[in-house]
């Protein structure tokens, strides 16, 4: 091993298990003299207020081990991937220097890689004239207008933007139009920062959509509907933590576009997309650690600390 700071990853698709096993991993490996910390790289949990809709990390769990970057920004505030770089950065040296343990855990592949692959972030400012050129263009033809018009500027932007997500293709449209670059084409790779263990979690498909479909039944039954009518009071329907899976749907509902039914298909369906997406991704990532089960992330685990002592 070389003399580069650790840090280890848990990653895969949304419904997989991620948050309570980094927890279990986390409480496993914590000593008095040298605990796990663990970082976010959710890009919905940042939001305050969003839980039931984001799945996040409840109160109680985060009392167990220590958690960053989550509820740091409110919904109506914009977020993108080199200030997560930059915060996740900032954050795992504080966590190096106290000779604790980084955990980086979650599903948000282009997050991810902006951390273990060091990417070298394109410093294009935001366009108010493009962003609003933008925006009047999905309210008259449309989302997938947008959508199609950016798969032509980028192909590869299939790989890391989500077709649901206006916020996402409006900024990687707007660094395409601005850079004359595709987005994907931009992003370098530095030098690896740390010594890297990633894992990913492996799950039957089948099992996974059960999954999926259980936890939205779960989130409405949680209140999903009332969360999103207590942030609608607060926030516009646009803003940009609300351009997400499942508040996305309960708001056509809201807006009597669609049932309740109808809603929480959607939702399901969106989500599965999603997570076929984020599969895609980490397929693409060669050096991560496929799991099935806790135990093989644990042994990992334990074998990677032990090279480094």
């Amino acid at each position: 091993m070389n003399n580069k700071p650790p840090l280890i990853v848990i990653c895969g698709p949304t419904a997989s298990g991620k948050s309570s096993w980094a927890i279990k991993l986390a409480q496993n490996f914590s000593q008095k003299s040298q605990k796990v910390e663990i970082i976010s790289a959710d890009s919905r949990a940042l939001y305050q207020e969003m839980n039931i809709g984001t799945a996040k990390v409840t109160p109680q769990e985060r009392k167990k081990i220590p958690h960053h970057l989550i509820d740091i920004i409110s919904p109506d505030q914009n977020f993108n991937v080199a200030l997560f770089q930059k915060k996740a950065l900032a954050i795992i040296k504080k966590i190096n220097q106290k000779n604790n343990i980084p955990f980086l855990v979650g599903g948000t592949g282009l997050y991810l890689k902006s951390i273990t692959s060091n990417l070298k972030i394109p410093s294009v400012s935001p366009c108010p004239k493009i962003r609003k050129k933008l925006e009047k263009e999905i309210k008259e033809k449309g989302i997938d207008s947008l959508w199609q018009r950016l798969l032509q500027l980028d192909p590869q932007a299939q790989n890391f933007v989500s077709p649901q997500n206006p916020r996402r293709i409006i900024r990687a449209l707007e660094v395409c139009l601005q850079s004359q670059k595709p987005f994907s084409q931009i992003r370098n790779q530095g030098e690896e920062k740390f010594n890297l263990l990633q894992i990913g979690i492996k799950i039957e498909r089948k099992e996974l959509y059960q999954r999926i479909n259980q936890r939205v039944e779960k989130m409405v039954e949680q209140g999903l509907v009332k969360e999103t009518k207590g942030l609608l009071k607060k926030y516009p329907p646009t803003s940009p933590g609300l351009q997400t899976i499942a508040y996305q749907e309960i708001i056509s509902f809201l807006q009597e576009k669609i049932s309740l039914k109808e809603a929480i298909e959607l939702i399901k369906r969106n989500t599965r997309h999603y997570a076929r997406r984020q599969i895609t991704w980490f397929k693409k990532e060669k050096n991560i650690n496929w799991v099935e089960n806790y135990s093989s992330a644990k042994n990992l685990i334990e074998t990677f600390l032990k090279k480094l002592n």
